[in-house]
């Protein structure tokens, strides 16, 4: 979000900027809140301006834990279908599940839940005023949690 004057030919005194900074590891997360800073106090101080730059960390990064998903996996085919799970490249989401995985191995999974036909490619995203479930699908969520519970517990 851009917020700064009111009209096209007034300069303001100041203007905010303000957005989400997601990243897939912390070392680049806190990379990048470093260049973000240097970069607008830098170009701030090339005007004989000040720019200040507040950074809030809301949520860690999303991770998986590789040994659990390696653990899992086989859970997930057999109750899912194994033409229905595959692993994905990490994304930028923000979940507050990563204060949770933390603490303990975490494995973070999408449950498909486009309508019959519906191609996942060009399905409207998560957060979409046109998003739409398949609230069909929801039996099967709960199969797979419930499964990856006590093949989890029953591994140990």
């Amino acid at each position: 979000m851009f917020h700064g004057g009111v009209r096209n030919n007034i300069i303001p005194d100041e203007v905010q900027l303000e957005g989400t900074i997601r990243a897939i590891s912390p070392d680049v997360q806190d990379d990048i809140h470093r260049r973000v800073r240097r970069t607008a106090e830098s170009i701030a101080d090339s005007a004989g301006a000040v720019a200040t730059v507040e950074i809030k960390r809301q949520y860690p990064v999303t991770y998986n834990n590789p040994t659990l998903t390696d653990a899992m996996l086989p859970t997930l085919r057999r109750v899912a279908g194994a033409g229905n799970i595959s692993l994905q490249p990490p994304v930028t989401g923000s979940e507050d599940f990563s204060f949770f995985a933390q603490k303990a191995p975490g494995l973070f999974i999408f449950l498909g839940s486009n309508k019959p036909g519906v191609n996942a490619a060009a399905a409207p995203v998560n957060h979409s005023p046109l998003f739409e479930v398949d609230e069909g699908v929801l039996p099967l969520g709960v199969r797979v949690i419930a499964n990856l519970a006590v093949d989890y517990l029953t591994q140990k």
